[in-house]
């Protein structure tokens, strides 16, 4: 049956070049919604506040610029908005930072919330019970876009690669020949350090 289908649609090819072309035309076109804008990426890990908790916050804050966002948190309270604060301010941080953008023209494109780890405990109750207590914790994705569509420019480092160049042993002598200080076959230098309290304390004269 299938090789069927596969020949028809082969003749149907054959027949109507027309309708092959219109179905590459359809795969070429882009979605218009899709957005091309650049995008900053941010995310907290293992908060201990369950994720019921935390996306009461974050749904107020969904699809707001990022000076809306920090105004609302500022204003909103719930124990989840300290830890988003601090979130936000470094995803601002990285687009500042890392891609020299805006903050005023950064937006929030996707927040989310998912389960992390459960922390599984027990309360002794009456008629020796034990009740399950589950203490949650969740991970918090953040997006950031930029709305103006400028391109991003790599963050400048002042920094410069420290070069290592490689010397031969026949340099190294002629180096030490102008300085003088070659040494010789058999030489032994005299150590420096051995100068000094110990030197004088081992080499006098013992006597009356």
């Amino acid at each position: 049956m299938a090789t069927k289908k596969v020949q028809e649609k082969l003749k149907d090819e054959k027949t109507n070049p027309s309708a092959s072309s219109e179905l590459k035309e359809k795969a070429k076109k882009v979605d218009p919604k899709a957005s091309t804008n650049f995008e900053v990426k941010a995310s907290l890990r293992f908060l201990r506040m369950s994720p019921k908790k935390v996306r009461l916050v974050v749904n107020v804050i969904r699809n707001m610029s990022v000076e809306e966002a920090l105004d609302q948190l500022q204003h909103i309270n719930k124990a989840a908005t300290d830890p988003l604060l601090k979130l936000l301010k470094s995803a601002i941080a990285n687009a500042e930072n890392n891609f020299g953008l805006e903050s005023k023209n950064l937006k929030i494109k996707k927040i989310t919330v998912d389960d992390g780890p459960t922390l599984r405990r027990w309360m002794p109750r009456a008629h020796g019970r034990a009740t399950p207590i589950r203490k949650r914790s969740s991970h918090i994705n953040l997006i950031l876009e930029d709305i103006s569509g400028a391109k991003p420019k790599k963050a400048k480092t002042d920094k410069k690669e420290d070069e290592v160049k490689v010397v031969s042993a026949q340099e190294i002598k002629e180096m030490s020949k102008e300085e003088g200080t070659e040494s010789k076959p058999g030489e032994v230098k005299e150590n420096k350090s051995s100068k000094g309290f110990t030197k004088r304390m081992f080499s006098r004269k013992t006597g009356t």
